[in-house]
């Protein structure tokens, strides 16, 4: 059977973190789905923090809410300069139909939080390039790629935002080499925002949850309101969770429900014997397992995530960042949920980089990459 080819979705393809938290000149691939795998302090948590923190900047976000310890993102043994500044820098390269694109920043988070450096290139040209000339001033001096008359246009960018992300306002569009460099900036911002962070707290999902948006959010504590949303919207998708739910849960599962009453949503398992267990009842590896699938069967339009409107939602890509992916989770549960990420995965339109103690249990399913953290 041909399978259709899937459309040329920008994705992140390489995080590189040149030193950050623990992590000096680490670079790791990245795949449709990707499990970062080590014991407790080899970085796995802080690579995902990096990811979040450049997905957060793509969409616009100002550096303190990317990075609200920037302290903690310096390495420890990091020496402050002559005039006492400490940072670190992380990088990551995005691929789509304008080729592989690589960003780098490098960020001061002492005495000031400020960016001191972006560089954006593609096949070995710079498109982008920003430095802070003057420390007095709230700005960093940036040039882009022109390729006319005036090969590279100067002018000041703002030192508490991603340049790259101001670029589609500062470019014209108007020459070859000016819809290079805008080519490449739309498709790293496109590749970068659309991420959704998620480690369910199975305590903050056991009792009822007040109704609200129906948007996830990246500790499911209102896991209940979502299921009420989504098993109204869309009956094959909510079949599917289901069958999900029945393979990793213990005990027969015929449904999963969710019950309004009075401005609060709860949600029970369906047992199809007209017993219904709520999900305060659940083991803490079952909560995590529903909640986990409930991601990978929903979207933007459900997770709690900053999509690219401009860009229809075939051409984008939602990256879902699972921190300790397999904490609590017995053998068949962790199985049964890298199975389905693969199958999800494997469409296209969703990415999973998720963070493991060992990765031994995931090493050989089809469509799954590994990749080894050892602690310093």
């Amino acid at each position: 059977m041909t399978h259709p080819a899937l459309p040329d979705r920008p994705r992140v393809t390489e995080l590189r973190l040149a030193a950050f938290t623990a992590h000096r000149r680490a670079a790791f691939p990245l795949g449709p789905l990707t499990l970062l795998a080590g014991p407790s302090g080899c970085g796995k948590s802080s690579a995902l923090r990096a990811y979040e923190a450049l997905a957060r900047l793509g969409a616009g976000a100002e550096l303190g809410e990317a990075f609200p310890d920037p302290v903690a993102c310096v390495p420890e043994r990091a020496r402050p300069d002559a005039q006492r500044r400490r940072g670190f820098r992380i990088g990551c390269t995005a691929d789509g139909p304008a080729g592989p694109v690589r960003l780098d920043v490098a960020v001061q988070a002492e005495p000031e939080l400020r960016v001191v450096g972006e560089r954006l290139t593609a096949d070995g040209l710079i498109l982008l390039e920003t430095a802070l000339r003057d420390p007095g001033k709230r700005a960093v001096q940036a040039a882009w790629h022109t390729a006319g008359p005036t090969p590279v246009t100067r002018g000041p960018l703002p030192d508490d935002r991603l340049g790259t992300a101001l670029l589609p306002l500062r470019v014209a569009g108007k020459t070859p080499g000016q819809r290079r460099v805008l080519a490449a900036a739309e498709q790293m911002v496109v590749a970068l925002r659309s991420a959704f962070a998620c480690d369910p707290e199975p305590a903050r999902m056991r009792g009822p949850v007040a109704a609200g948006s129906g948007r996830l959010l990246g500790g499911c504590g209102n896991l209940a309101d979502v299921l009420w949303r989504t098993r109204a919207e869309c009956g094959r998708r909510h079949a599917q969770f289901v069958a999900a739910v029945r393979a990793g849960c213990a005990g027969p599962v015929a449904d999963v429900l969710a019950r309004l009453d009075g401005g609060t949503v709860t949600a029970a398992v369906d047992r199809g014997d007209g017993f219904h267990t709520d999900l305060g009842r659940l083991g803490h590896g079952e909560l995590r397992y529903l909640a986990l699938a409930l991601v990978l069967f929903t979207g933007p339009g459900v997770l709690e995530v900053d999509p690219a409107g401009e860009v229809p939602a075939a051409l984008q890509t939602l990256t879902v960042l699972a921190d300790g992916f397999d904490r609590g989770l017995d053998q068949r549960q962790r199985q049964e949920l890298l199975s389905l990420a693969a199958r999800m995965c494997e469409r296209g339109h969703i990415r999973l980089l998720g963070a493991v103690s060992d990765g031994s249990w995931a090493a050989g399913t089809e469509g799954a990459a590994v990749v080894h953290l050892d602690r310093d």
